[in-house]
């Protein structure tokens, strides 16, 4: 796979469209519906069968998507804003649902769903900042210290808050 070119344009998405794709659990794409593959500029052939992490944009603190997986993985469903990067270089912000899905027979996890759809500029604006901070902590000191930073974050907007609650936090605190 190519490198993709950066362009510091943003995609606008339609509100009343919503991107779904599925992966298996180790998060290979099983599925990709047409409004992802139209944002993404990516052909189902070019996502079937490929990580989720083709549209991860470099933007991305590394310490949200392990705790996204610690969550998922632990069989409790989630939500993140997520900056995604598209084929040519664009990118566009999302928030994300994921949920589990499960064998019927055996409750095993084989795989996840989501569906992400477009999110307002204020959280983008507070989410944006958080992950700048959380990107520079990791490029300078890992991805132990942006998770340390991460979780004292959260303390100081209340005890009880949770990575997996951050985002409706994000919307009460602001």
């Amino acid at each position: 796979m190519a490198k993709v070119t950066l362009i510091d344009e943003e995609i606008e998405l339609d509100p009343k469209r919503y991107i779904v794709s599925e992966t298996d659990e180790k998060g290979k794409i099983t599925f990709a519906n047409d409004y992802f593959m139209e944002v993404s500029g990516y052909t189902q052939e070019e996502l079937i069968g490929k990580p989720h992490n083709i549209v991860r944009h470099p933007d991305m603190p590394k310490v949200v998507f392990k705790l996204l997986w610690e969550t998922i993985s632990k069989g409790k469903n989630i939500n993140a804003v997520v900056k995604n990067l598209a084929k040519d270089g664009r990118y566009y912000w999302i928030f994300t649902e994921f949920e589990i899905r499960k064998d019927t027979d055996t409750g095993k996890i084989i795989g996840y769903h989501a569906s992400r759809k477009t999110i307002s500029k204020h959280v983008i604006e507070i989410i944006s900042q958080l992950y700048k901070e959380l990107l520079r902590i990791e490029n300078e000191s890992g991805i132990e210290a942006s998770e340390k930073y991460l979780i004292n974050f959260l303390k100081e907007k209340g005890d009880d808050i949770e990575f997996s609650n951050i985002m409706e936090e994000i919307h009460r605190f602001y």
